[in-house]
């Protein structure tokens, strides 16, 4: 895209982008002149038109200044950027906070999405993995006809919960002995093996259940089949801090709005399964929050089998420190990897 633009051309794009970076605000030849030195206003005012033409640069209505557009923060991206490294004492502060974080894996995911906020500070985001961790305990719970709570505890001391649908008229005593029966061959298994064994035993007819209470089993049993895990976002109030105007605030609410709807963790993971290494988006050309006039930066992380399981990045406004934040989000992606697997 853009590949035909000459040296000078992206020369005076990616001042204008650093600029537009640091401050916010429009950029003009004279400010751009005075930086490079070696070509006049006038010069640069017509590469600029050029630049502007091409869908890179726009004008805002208050100002004889230029701002780059969304293509043009994309290209710069993809073929301008530096990217820098991050320092020890950053890559030590990430660690720390997640080191620190007590044993469960939700804390430590939380501790991650709180750390890449305040290290960036933007809005920190997780996709918590879905749990494939060793039970140490299952137990059903009836809430009234038809429906019950599976409680399920991972040896790490994640505590889930899931409504499943039993049969209409079971029998107290049926959950009581689905949760004694599952327990046995649960505990140091994850769900999926001990799917596996419970329902070899049930087809071979092994088991010493009730046709009622194997439906229990059964249902307890699914109750991970659709699990995405959770999204963690953390930070949020950075993105209302660069709020100037109204129609600002709007677009924020619906970024929030959209945040906690599960398709936007769907969307996440499936746009961070099939990649290597950090995604960018940028602004309107961000398959999640085409509308918010945000920009994202997110990376899977993955299991010991090198399984993507989850994702981790920042979101705010377009005008973020693409050269700090992107080795930041990468190198914490690792870190969680590692200690997830």
């Amino acid at each position: 895209m853009h590949s035909d633009l000459n040296k000078r051309a992206r020369e005076i794009l990616r001042h204008v982008i650093d600029a537009y970076v640091e401050t916010g605000d429009p950029v003009g030849s004279r400010t751009i002149s005075r930086k490079l030195g070696s070509l006049s206003p006038a010069t640069i005012r017509n590469v600029m038109a050029d630049l502007e033409e091409a869908g890179l640069l726009y004008a805002p209505h208050t100002s004889a200044g230029r701002l780059p557009t969304d293509a043009g923060l994309r290209l710069f991206v993809d073929g301008l950027l530096q990217v820098g490294q991050l320092t020890a004492d950053e890559r030590t502060a990430v660690e720390a906070r997640m080191h620190g974080s007590g044993r469960s894996v939700n804390d430590m995911l939380e501790q991650a999405s709180m750390a890449l906020s305040g290290l960036s500070g933007l809005t920190g985001l997780v996709v918590a993995p879905k749990t494939d961790r060793p039970l140490k305990h299952l137990e059903f719970v009836s809430l009234g006809p038809g429906r019950a709570l599976v409680v399920l505890v991972t040896e790490d001391g994640l505590v889930e919960n899931r409504v499943v649908e039993v049969p209409l008229g079971l029998p107290v005593g049926s959950l009581v002995m689905a949760s004694n029966y599952l327990n046995a061959r649960l505990a140091g298994r994850t769900v999926d093996e001990a799917r596996r064994e419970v329902m070899i035993e049930i087809e071979a007819r092994r088991t010493e259940l009730d046709e009622l209470t194997t439906k229990v089993v059964e249902a307890g049993l699914a109750v991970r089949a659709d699990q995405t895990g959770q999204l963690i976002v953390r930070g949020q109030s950075a993105l209302l801090d660069d709020v100037t105007e109204l129609n600002d605030l709007t677009r924020i609410r619906s970024l929030f709005d959209a945040l906690e709807t599960r398709e936007t963790m769907l969307k996440l993971l499936e746009v961070t399964n099939d990649a290597e290494g950090v995604q960018i988006f940028i602004g309107a050309h961000n398959a999640l929050f085409a509308h918010a006039g945000c920009s994202m930066i997110v990376a899977p992380y993955t299991n010991r089998n090198e399984q993507v399981v989850g994702a981790i990045g920042v979101i705010g406004p377009t005008r973020i420190n693409y050269a700090r934040i992107i080795p930041l989000v990468d190198y914490t992606a690792k870190v969680v990897g590692r200690l997830i697997g």
